[in-house]
């Protein structure tokens, strides 16, 4: 089933609408010169670490440690490869994005072309 074109052009209004109110929702709820909230402040500072854990348990969620190499398992090896050079390479660089492109390559390496 396929949308007509008013489908469509209502559609991509609605998702424009949407995201430049999301967009300025911050600027509109806490302009400049306010004092912001010191919840907002406090989540500030915990939500970024607390979705950097959420994300090391989603990727580690499906990873078996008791498989054998023979029946194809890895014991995890890519995946503990890819948090120690994320974890190494944050420590080192303090660069969030620099260490997550780093820790994703090495794993993928390692599962395309080693294991």
């Amino acid at each position: 089933m396929t949308m007509t074109l008013i489908q469509a052009v209502i559609t991509v209004a609605i998702v424009v609408v949407g995201t430049v109110f999301t967009r300025f929702l911050p600027y509109l709820a806490f302009p400049e010169g306010k004092r912001i909230p010191p919840f907002v402040a406090y989540l500030g500072k915990v939500l970024g670490p607390a979705v950097f854990g959420l994300l090391v348990v989603y990727c580690f969620r499906n990873t078996d440690l008791f498989t054998s190499f023979a029946a194809g398992g890895t014991h995890g090896i890519p995946e503990l490869a890819g948090l120690l050079v994320t974890a190494v390479s944050f420590c080192r660089k303090r660069n969030m994005m620099l260490s997550m492109a780093a820790g994703t390559a090495v794993y993928m390496l390692l599962v395309q072309l080693v294991f």
